[in-house]
């Protein structure tokens, strides 16, 4: 068997390895992670469902990472239950949570800059052929599948021979999306992915979010932004020190909801009265959610 049907068999054992369809993938209950005394995340419970976008919403401190690292397999959780499938786990490394089809996508990406985009696109799974002990990179073969697989994720690149540090950092969000998908991912966890990049950039990023929920996989979103959120979301679980703060679907809150549970009302409300004194105005004549949300336009492909 070669590298590539050897990949592709696991993939689809990996797409197999899932019950009935609808059901969840990952599901947290009451996980929880302490570091000695500290306990960074507590009764947390979170539920993944195939074709679905949920996103993890929290300021910094509110136990995003950490809640990235245990279902990622990178941190074992110190209290609740981690399911996969349905079946308790408890992974000791991401290549056991990989294994299983769940995939993290972090910020900086895990990409070389100077290396070409077909040769990240296969960075640590590289194709060969010929026998041992002569065998040899299978260069046509790699970039003919990372072509292939861009494309079917809607990213056409005129040069796949260009380093890819010369691409802009939505593509390169979606490279990296297209190589996850490609190795088998099921679960695809996203870390902040629109955190450094522009509007535009975001939008990008934003479509091959809802493409990946189109193709049937579970995407957790990583975010502290609820406009990008929202635009996306089909379930919103708010963390905040270390909590579940809310835990909603789409047609159960706003925007202008989300982002009062995810900055805190009381917060929120002491805030604004404070710039009211700043500027000298009254509350009520500082603008509201409503006037500074998104456009009123859904992303490419979004749910919103």
């Amino acid at each position: 068997m070669t590298a590539e049907d050897s990949s592709g068999a696991e993939g689809a054992a990996v797409q197999e390895a899932g019950t009935t369809p609808g059901a969840p993938i990952v599901e947290l209950r009451g996980a929880g992670k302490s570091y000695g005394n500290i306990r960074a995340l507590h009764g947390v419970d979170l539920t993944v469902l195939p074709g679905q976008v949920t996103c993890v919403l929290g300021d910094n401190g509110a136990g995003k990472s950490t809640l990235i690292k245990i279902v990622s397999g990178l941190h074992r959780y110190t209290e609740g239950a981690f399911l996969v499938d349905g079946t308790p786990v408890r992974f000791n490394s991401p290549r056991e949570a990989l294994d299983r089809g769940i995939a993290a996508v972090y910020q900086d990406l895990a990409t070389v800059p100077l290396m070409p985009v077909w040769r990240n696109f296969f960075l640590g799974s590289e194709l060969t052929r010929g026998p041992w002990p002569v065998r040899r990179l299978d260069i046509a073969r790699m970039k003919e599948t990372a072509d292939r697989e861009l494309r079917d994720m809607g990213i056409v690149l005129d040069d796949l021979e260009q380093p890819i540090g010369t691409l802009s950092g939505g593509q390169r969000q979606c490279v990296a999306i297209a190589r996850a998908v490609h190795f088998g991912a099921r679960v695809l966890i996203l870390d902040e992915p629109t955190a450094a990049l522009g509007v535009k950039q975001s939008g990008v990023v934003l479509k091959y979010i809802a493409t990946a929920r189109e193709r049937g996989l579970g995407v957790i979103f990583i975010t502290h932004n609820p406009h990008h959120a929202y635009m996306v979301g089909d379930h919103f679980s708010v963390l905040r020190l270390g909590t579940l703060e809310l835990s909603a679907a789409r047609g159960e809150i706003t925007l202008e909801e989300l982002t009062d549970r995810m900055a805190g009302g009381a917060e929120l409300a002491a805030l604004k009265h404070e710039l009211a004194q700043v500027r000298g105005v009254d509350v009520e004549e500082l603008p509201g959610e409503a006037d500074l949300g998104t456009p009123a336009t859904k992303a490419p492909g979004g749910s919103g």
